[in-house]
């Protein structure tokens, strides 16, 4: 089996389409398009992206990252303060969005889920159903291709970060308070 372990800009000789939820996880076994098994094995909160590539560890081969189409909920908003109103609304709830700008507002897409849908379709936005690649946004604290450690700031000695809210979720501490 072919071990994918390095990041590299060098010309793509194989390509592996993954779904959002697999571009997160660190250790993940994959068949590519070629028919190939192979294992992605990255650091802890090491994400992949659609365009990424990816060297085997022997040299043999270097394996581009395609953003799979899934299925996903797309929030139009035909007014700037809408599309404001909506983005702050997912994002007060941590969700994973993608931010299509328009002319006259915006389109977010995010995954499926009618609760939101009909939460940002009551503050205006049409909404509808759609499948296509989810490039969501890295956040002020995953630059593309960058590392999110926890250590030093979310005590997590079982390596759980976050129970109940899945390995994309992680939210930093903002507020430590200090003893008196």
């Amino acid at each position: 089996m072919l071990i994918l372990n390095q990041r590299t800009n060098a010309p793509a000789t194989d390509s592996v389409a993954l779904a959002y939820d697999e571009r997160k996880r660190s250790r993940l076994k994959v068949t590519l398009a070629s028919g190939s098994e192979a294992g992605i094995f990255l650091e802890r909160g090491d994400h992949l992206h659609g365009g990424d590539k990816l060297a085997a560890e022997n040299g043999s081969a270097v394996v581009e990252i395609l953003a799979a189409p899934e299925k996903l909920i797309e929030a139009i908003a035909h007014t700037p303060l809408l599309f404001a109103r909506a983005a702050y609304h997912l994002g007060n709830r941590h969700v994973p969005v993608q931010i299509l700008p328009t002319a006259d507002g915006g389109t977010l897409r995010f995954q499926t889920d009618h609760v939101l849908a009909e939460m940002v379709k009551g503050l205006g936005c049409t909404v509808h159903e759609t499948e296509a690649p989810f490039q969501p946004e890295s956040g002020a604290y995953g630059a593309h291709g960058g590392h999110h450690h926890h250590g030093e700031h979310n005590a997590d000695p079982a390596g759980l970060h976050n129970p109940g809210h899945g390995p994309h979720r992680s939210v930093p501490k903002i507020h430590q308070f200090k003893p008196r």
